[in-house]
């Protein structure tokens, strides 16, 4: 599902109807996406085991907490992204757009989730029915990452787009660290991976190696 806010991809992953599920990046809604996600689980009848949060930006977190503690799972983020949980001002611009939202929302203060597990760089997590493999990606954040699932799938955040890629010039970002992580994260995975970003449509590993231009040595080595 997309985000009423900036338009943010809410994965719901799950292998099939009536079975375990894990949520990617619950986001900004009116003002949460509580209830759109909830009718999505109870439609195909499934389980949610985590909540995956792929940075600290509120439009990517703002509903972790009434989905995380509702259905008490854990919430999984990287360690140095995870500030960002009580004060998303760390990797936000003040006076923006979203602390527009906020201040219309009349939303002042942040909570964390009761179970947060961070995350340090490459490691494999065994949740229920998947493998998840983390991916620490910085540039967008300093603490981006990008979850590969059972070696099919790759939720990329906020790092790679179809066609494009994240911006880096908010508190935390680096576009020295983005194309580091391009050049040696992105570019050797797999061909056949399923390419689930933050925005906009899926694609492929192999599709954007080919025609995403921050891919190319143009752009990497400037």
């Amino acid at each position: 599902m997309v985000a009423q806010y900036f338009e943010t991809n809410c994965w719901i992953i799950a292998p099939n109807q009536n079975s375990e599920c894990f949520v990617v990046d619950p986001g900004i809604g009116t003002p949460n996406l509580m209830a759109p996600i909830r009718d999505k689980i109870q439609k195909f009848n499934l389980k949610p085991i985590g909540v995956f949060l792929t940075h600290g930006h509120l439009d990517h977190t703002f509903t972790v907490v009434p989905l995380a503690d509702g259905y008490e799972i854990p919430t999984i983020i990287h360690s140095k992204d995870r500030g960002a949980l009580l004060n998303p001002f760390q990797v936000i611009m003040r006076g923006g757009p979203t602390e527009q939202i906020l201040n219309a929302f009349g939303i002042t203060k942040f909570v964390e989730p009761k179970n947060v597990r961070e995350v340090q760089g490459e490691e494999s997590i065994d949740l229920g029915v998947f493998k998840i493999k983390v991916i620490h990606a910085p540039g967008h954040t300093a603490g981006s990452a990008m979850f590969e699932i059972d070696s099919a799938y790759l939720i990329s955040g906020d790092v790679l787009f179809k066609g494009a890629i994240g911006r880096t010039d908010m508190p935390s970002g680096s576009d020295s660290d983005m194309k580091k992580t391009l050049k040696n994260i992105v570019l050797p995975l797999s061909d056949e991976l399923i390419v689930l970003p933050g925005h906009g449509e899926q694609t492929t590993i192999s599709r954007e190696r080919k025609s995403n231009p921050y891919l190319q040595d143009e752009y990497l080595n400037s």
